[in-house]
């Protein structure tokens, strides 16, 4: 991938200003990635604003407040939280006119970002406003793709097959690939990670992933620990480890350490990538996690839990029977699902019990998780790099 279009600055010593704007874990990698590769190519023409968690604020972006409060899951969480959404997009589009930055690049989180980008096309009419991933038209509610086109200039797409329904509505879009799957392992040590929890080399080593949003924390670890209770009765010689997103690492490590049984909470970004290539398997809750652990060559199996309103309602719009990208890549199972009233423990416990037996089961299954991969671009361009090229463009254009 070149570098992209320059920017001259001869007639402007003034450093460009890049906006950058995430309300969850995910999207907070995405924003550092950028970040990242417009200081590689700028240095210190260019600064950034906006709003992000801890991988951003490495990246010198400081949030005026603390985006786990914006991570929201299930229709009435979301009217609950309707109040707070709405005075953090308007201190969003306050931080805006205050710094006047010359692109505003608005990162996944459907609800919160379409709210920023409706104040800033009001307020500051003339910013370019950039999506980086939309929302997932292809699996329900297509009619985002039209209030999508009316609030952006232009669409990061994650997904090859994203472009034609916003094609459609006049929206511009760029195929930049998706940063889960193009994360490296090739630096990642198992030895490490079995030294950090105590493991022997022959060991297994079972990975406990359960979201990175509160609400994720709140319904899914539960039935995780009932899966997990059962899962080492039968296997007391399973080392248990929890990768912890940092929106809720505190939450995480406090019920962990309740739990009957010693399980070991990782927060270092480190570990976690040894983790994920020296565990025998893995039991996840659904989301980009799920990609990366498939990336590493870990099997898995995938649980999820929302509010029984938000599933009814999901359950009418959704187009697609499976909530793994993987999955919906393969157009089959190719790890278990346990959704809503399935994701318990005994059904789960089963699952991954039968992948920690069978050597046989985890090995194809992780081909074929592989080949699912394959379909969605694996080993392509760095998504961060082609995201740089499209705000490089309209920086120049500035």
């Amino acid at each position: 991938m070149g570098q992209g279009p320059k920017v001259t600055q001869d007639a402007n010593p003034k450093p460009l200003c890049v906006m950058l704007v995430a309300a969850e874990a995910s999207g907070d990698t995405l924003g550092a990635g950028l970040a990242r590769v417009l200081k590689a190519r700028l240095g210190d023409g260019v600064r950034f604003v906006g709003i992000g968690g801890e991988r951003m604020a490495a990246q010198g972006i400081v949030s005026p407040f603390e985006i786990s409060e914006l991570s929201i899951l299930g229709i009435l969480e979301g009217v609950a939280a309707y109040g707070r959404v709405v005075k953090r997009a308007d201190e969003a589009a306050a931080l805006a006119v205050r710094e006047q930055p010359d692109v505003a690049v608005l990162i996944d989180s459907w609800g919160f970002t379409l709210r920023v980008a409706t104040r800033l096309r009001k307020q500051l009419p003339k910013l370019p406003l950039i999506k980086y991933v939309g929302p997932q038209v292809w699996a329900s509610r297509p009619g985002r793709a039209k209030t999508l086109a009316a609030s952006v200039d232009h669409l990061l797409s994650i997904h090859a097959f994203d472009a034609p329904y916003f094609e459609a509505e006049g929206l511009p879009v760029t195929f930049v690939g998706n940063t889960a799957v193009s994360m490296e392992f090739h630096g990642a040590d198992p030895a490490r990670l079995r030294a950090h929890i105590g493991a022997g080399r022959e060991d297994p080593i079972l990975l406990v992933l359960p979201g990175s949003r509160p609400a994720e924390i709140a319904k899914v670890l539960p039935p995780f620990e009932d899966a997990l209770r059962l899962i080492k009765a039968t296997h007391p010689r399973l080392h248990v480890v929890v990768p912890a997103a940092s929106t809720v690492a505190d939450e995480v490590a406090a019920k962990v350490a309740s739990w009957p049984f010693r399980a070991h909470v990782l927060r270092d970004e480190d570990l976690k990538r040894d983790a994920m290539v020296a565990s025998t398997a893995a039991l996840a809750c659904s989301g980009t996690v799920t990609t990366e652990l498939a990336l590493a060559g870990c099997p898995m199996v995938v649980g999820y839990r929302i509010g029984a309103v938000t599933y009814a309602v999901l359950k009418l719009l959704l187009r697609t029977p499976y909530v793994t990208l993987f999955n919906i890549a393969a157009g089959r199972y190719v790890a278990p699902e346990f959704l809503q009233d399935r994701c318990t423990g005994p059904l789960m416990a089963k699952a991954v019990s039968e992948l920690l037996d069978d050597p046989e089961r985890r090995a194809k299954q992780s081909a074929d998780q592989f080949a699912a991969l394959d379909k969605m671009g694996r080993g392509g361009p760095d998504p961060a790099e082609r995201a740089a090229d499209v705000v490089m463009d309209y920086l120049k254009r500035r």
